[in-house]
């Protein structure tokens, strides 16, 4: 589907969950989790997933790469300042899938232009043009963004917008870089750019919001009600600083309030349940209980008075259906004599399509549990299905522990692991507490010296044998890593949640995670 002959009344879903989302501190992920998130958002139904910023690192390259490759369906897109380096990157990284998209952009505001690029406005518009020409010499697809288009000059920023259009961009991305517009301020914008670009029927306008403010959907939706038909936006809004655009918000707004809006999305609202709990464990963000459309409080009524209204009738007190988002309302299920066929089936309900390897994989693992809780609930399998990939990946791994603790002395532990390598280690430590104790045994044996920033624990299910996920923060030369794990008891969770963040430092150590070479190009990912 080209710019000029899709549907007016439909909006693009541009996901940078693996982009700016991954710029979360401590939401780094591996290539691997990368690739499933992916997977997971062409299932959903994105128009668009901006994999990464090639230019960053070798790995980041790679990861685009492999993303270009192996995901179908969407868009695949790169981003790239405008200098001919990142955009050539740019194009090797992307150019395998069967639809590319190079991402240009170049800041344009006042502040920008006079502290970070030190350029004036003439040298700004010549820069951004030869972008765009060197980019659509590669490819057909090219989407440019003014950084900072919020706080740049009307007039000038639509000389900008100007001189890309008539250079070959094919999408306009107007970004409000550091989340300081408003609604009624993004929709004159939007209107004023339509009004006075040539071409602009020819092209698409595109909305990206940070949420410094809290109004990145809300400038979001205006900007659509002005001709915005591109939203660019991350699962469970996450990225830079307080966050991007909620696609989750913004698609259920849209798909609730369809008369207010006139518009839809190509979005699988059934997915986003699932796919934002997926990206929720990946990067180790907890989904707040009183997060909108998919926060565990979305869909609870406490209240009498509204408790005796939903028996009447949902509508009274639920504007959406818990289904529409995948939610399922299902309590008890299955149990230590249920068969595959009904697990798969259970599954499916749940909102996950997984491979027969997935699956019997998956399953072993609830066979397992199903023999130490007396009751399974959706949020057992679930969690079960979400670590699939994310545990056990090594190169360290833990064959047994031992905690020994009681009030008023010191704790003590002993951790048994093993390395891919052969080595096989022991050692034991004391410390308040039987985590701590184990933690610092860990340390101990694997040489890892890191600063523990925040330990979390939640419980998935209900009961008193409830599987407890354990989250992990910590520290490491100046990077922020996390970890989790989900198992029955408390103090392993943890341990196997510390033990995942050691894993990828050491895979850091040897180069098999993404590490940014410059500080110039970190700067330049955080930008749009």
């Amino acid at each position: 589907m080209t710019t000029t002959d899709r549907d007016p009344d439909r909006v693009l879903i541009f996901d940078t969950t693996l982009r700016d989302g991954e710029q979360s501190p401590g939401c780094s992920m591996t290539p691997e989790e990368k690739l499933r998130v992916a997977r997971a958002l062409a299932e959903l139904g994105v128009d668009v997933i901006e994999a990464g910023f090639p230019a960053a690192s070798r790995g980041d390259w790679e990861s685009v790469n492999a993303i270009a490759r192996e995901v179908h369906g969407p868009i695949i897109c790169g981003l790239a300042r405008c200098n001919a380096d990142d955009i050539q990157k740019a194009w090797t990284a992307v150019k395998d899938a069967a639809r590319p998209r190079i991402h240009v952009f170049l800041a344009t505001s006042a502040i920008h232009r006079e502290h970070k690029l030190n350029m004036a406005k003439d040298e700004i518009i010549r820069v951004a043009v030869e972008g765009v020409r060197l980019a659509r010499s590669l490819c057909e697809d090219i989407e440019f963004s003014p950084e900072d288009a919020s706080r740049t000059e009307l007039d000038f920023l639509t000389e900008v917008v100007q001189a890309v259009v008539d250079a070959g961009a094919t999408t306009i991305n107007v970004p409000d870089t550091v989340g300081y517009t408003t609604p009624q301020e993004f929709h004159e914008t939007f209107s004023h750019l339509k009004r006075h670009v040539r071409g602009a029927d020819r092209i698409t306008f595109s909305v990206h919001c940070h949420d410094d403010l809290g109004m990145a959907v809300a400038n979001s939706l205006s900007a659509v009600q002005a001709g915005a038909r591109q939203v660019e936006c991350t699962i469970n809004g996450i990225g830079e600083r307080a966050g991007n655009c909620s696609l989750e918000e913004v698609v259920m707004a849209i798909h609730t309030r369809q008369q207010v809006f006139g518009v839809r999305t190509g979005v699988h609202s059934q997915k986003l349940y699932p796919t934002c709990r997926l990206v929720s464990s990946i990067t180790g963000m907890p989904i707040p209980r009183n997060k909108a459309v998919i926060g565990e409080n979305a869909f609870a009524h406490e209240s009498g008075i509204h408790q005796h209204g939903m028996l009447k009738h949902a509508s009274t007190y639920e504007i959406m259906r818990p289904k529409d988002v995948g939610l399922s309302r299902t309590n008890l299920v299955l149990g230590k004599h249920s068969g595959r066929h009904a697990f798969r089936e259970r599954v499916r309900d749940l909102g996950f399509e997984l491979d027969d390897a997935e699956l019997n994989k998956v399953f072993e693992r609830f066979k397992a549990l199903a023999d130490r809780k007396k009751e399974l609930f959706d949020g057992d399998i679930e969690a079960l299905v979400l670590k699939l990939d994310t545990e056990s990946g090594g190169p360290w791994f833990l064959d047994s522990l031992y905690t020994e603790s009681q009030s008023g002395t010191d704790a003590s532990a002993r951790v048994q692991l093993h390395h891919a390598d052969g080595r096989q280690v022991e050692r034991t430590a004391s410390g308040d507490g039987p985590v701590d104790a184990a933690l610092k045994a860990i340390e101990e044996a694997t040489d890892t010296q890191v600063t523990l920033r925040k330990f979390e624990v939640r419980s998935v299910s209900s009961g008193e044998d409830a599987q407890g996920e354990a989250l992990v923060t910590v520290e490491h030369n100046g990077r922020t890593h996390r970890g989790s794990s989900v198992t029955t008891n408390i103090v392993e969770s943890g341990v196997r949640a510390f033990l995942e963040v050691v894993n990828r430092i050491e895979l850091g150590r040897q180069g098999g995670r993404a590490q940014l070479a410059r500080t110039d190009v970190r700067e330049a990912q955080e930008a749009v």
